[in-house]
């Protein structure tokens, strides 16, 4: 098998256990919240900010590990963030009150950046032809723990109660970094230019290079408007059915839907933009996403909201793998790390404002708010990458440094 497919599995294999223990809370965050002590008209708030939280620390902490990826080595970083998962986690788990859980989340975001470093080892070690199908592959790590997680997190939390959960994702996390220490191999050095190149250098080139910019834009818009349900999710299963025991479960079996399609449709995606370029596969997937979160705000059951995630996820599985591998295409070789950190807190940024803009639309217009607000956005996205990007497929050749147009 050649490296970069062995490393890809790897990779894929130790990010579906991160993915699968961070994506086991998202059922039960907002009732762990209300467990905490928060008053119930505080919840959607406290629930948001926590979210949030990590959100915001992993923007402003991604960039600088990126640079030193490229400087001392992209799996020394991986490594690096998969264990500060770990022991974020434990901290969590540990929490008295919405404030140190917050602060914990906080915590997570800055020492974490996991996606990001393994998204810079993959491309720095993929061929360019190959490089959406690699970049879909690994996001169907994040699409598998997605299914998974939420749908086993609630039957534990169910089950065992809330903070064991916590202890179980650290558990995960550790055994992701064992993996890695001992059967990933960087077979693309960093390069010794890299040096050269500072955090602010990186958001420079995003911001003169056309491609990066309408890229980075898009990671901020998308990801705000797909975070902005994240923190309500749980509360609008509970509207339909609020007397449930097994409150958790069902919210976890619902928000999975979306992951199972994710992971089938992510590689065909990735395949398809390979031939056929990231601008169609990006206008096309971002209209359907947007009209099925608009699509929220008109079901009556749980079964047709099944169908739709179902839907949704077919139409996500494009969005983050087609924006990445666009990134990585233009970014110059010896700062693939730095740039690919950058697009990523960009992506954590709009993580960041996703949350709380859609606990504050919940909590001063309803729930269905923000499936609406998320569907407009979506779609708007759409439009603006049909008319401002040009097409261009993933066998182009990559820019040098100096293409900063």
């Amino acid at each position: 098998m050649e490296f970069w497919k062995r490393n890809l599995f790897i990779l894929w294999g130790a990010q579906f256990l991160a993915m699968l223990g961070m994506h086991l809370v998202i059922p039960f965050l907002p009732f762990f919240v209300r467990e905490l002590g928060s008053p119930e008209s505080e919840v959607a708030f406290w629930s948001g900010a926590a979210f949030a939280g990590t959100f915001f620390s992993a923007f402003l902490a991604t960039p600088f590990w990126g640079t030193l990826g490229d400087r001392y080595g992209r799996k020394v970083m991986v490594v690096r963030a998969i264990l500060g998962l770990a022991l974020a986690q434990v901290l969590i788990g540990f929490s008295q009150d919405v404030y140190q859980l917050v602060f914990f989340r906080v915590l997570q975001g800055a020492i974490s950046g996991f996606i990001a470093s393994s998204l810079a080892l993959v491309s720095t070690n993929t061929p360019k032809g190959r490089m959406s199908y690699a970049l879909g592959i690994l996001q169907s790590a994040t699409a598998a723990g997605m299914v998974l997680g939420p749908f086993v997190g609630g039957v534990l939390a169910d089950s065992i109660g809330y903070r064991p959960v916590f202890f179980i994702t650290a558990g995960l996390c550790l055994i992701s970094g064992i993996a890695i220490i001992a059967l990933v191999r960087e077979e693309t050095p960093p390069g010794g230019s890299a040096r050269r190149f500072g955090v602010i250098d990186n958001f420079r080139l995003v911001a003169r290079h056309r491609e990066l910019r309408i890229a980075g834009i898009s990671l901020v818009v998308i990801q705000m408007a797909v975070l902005m349900i994240e923190p309500v999710f749980a509360l609008f299963i509970e509207s339909f059915d609020r007397e449930h025991e097994y409150l958790s479960t069902i919210t976890g079996l619902i928000f999975s839907i979306a992951g199972i399609f994710m992971i089938i449709s992510g590689p065909w995606w990735g395949k398809r933009s390979d031939r056929v370029g990231q601008k169609n596969s990006l206008t096309i997937a971002l209209a359907g996403a947007g009209g099925a979160y608009a699509c929220h705000t008109l079901v009556s059951g749980l079964l047709q909201l099944a169908v739709l995630r179902a839907f949704l996820g077919l139409m996500r599985g494009a969005v983050l793998p087609g924006l990445y591998s666009l990134v990585s295409i233009h970014a110059p070789q010896e700062r693939q790390g730095g740039v690919m950190a950058t697009a990523s807190s960009l992506t954590l940024l709009g993580n960041t404002m996703g949350p709380l803009l859609g606990g504050l639309l919940a909590g001063f217009f309803g729930i269905t708010a923000s499936f609406v607000a998320a569907g407009i956005i979506l779609v708007g996205v759409s439009l603006f990458l049909h008319f401002s990007l040009p097409e261009m497929r993933g066998s182009t050749a990559r820019p040098t440094t100096n293409d900063a147009r």
